[in-house]
């Protein structure tokens, strides 16, 4: 069910303190962790504490919390120094578009250029 933790969710085991990460923001709402396959100098996941399969689902359910995820996610473009030379918020939502753990999260990319379009 939406909202509710997933016993098989990485996320929502990083959430739950099962799983390593290397947390750099927490909120009521938010966790913002260190991708594990950094993609650019700064690569930071944000994701709601909440399970949601993807951004439309979370968005839809609960408009706060997505918002939320946005404005931790430019929190972390300033807490990593990132904010003035540009960053980019990416919200991946399905396999086809490389979404692979499906619980809504936002990847904060920025420290290098990021070239259009993408990928």
């Amino acid at each position: 069910m939406a909202g509710e933790p997933q016993a098989d969710c990485l996320f929502c085991k990083i959430v739950a303190g099962d799983v390593p990460a290397t947390v750099v923001r927490e909120s009521e709402t938010t966790v913002a962790f260190r991708d594990i396959n950094p993609q650019a100098p700064t690569h930071v996941l944000v994701i709601p504490r909440a399970h949601y399969p993807d951004a439309a689902s979370l968005a839809a359910a609960a408009p706060q919390v997505a918002a939320d995820v946005l404005r931790e996610a430019g929190a972390v473009a300033a807490d990593d120094k990132v904010e003035a030379g540009g960053y980019r918020i990416v919200f991946n939502t399905g396999s086809g578009a490389g979404q692979t753990v499906f619980h809504a999260h936002a990847h904060v990319l920025g420290g290098r250029g990021l070239n259009w379009p993408p990928g």
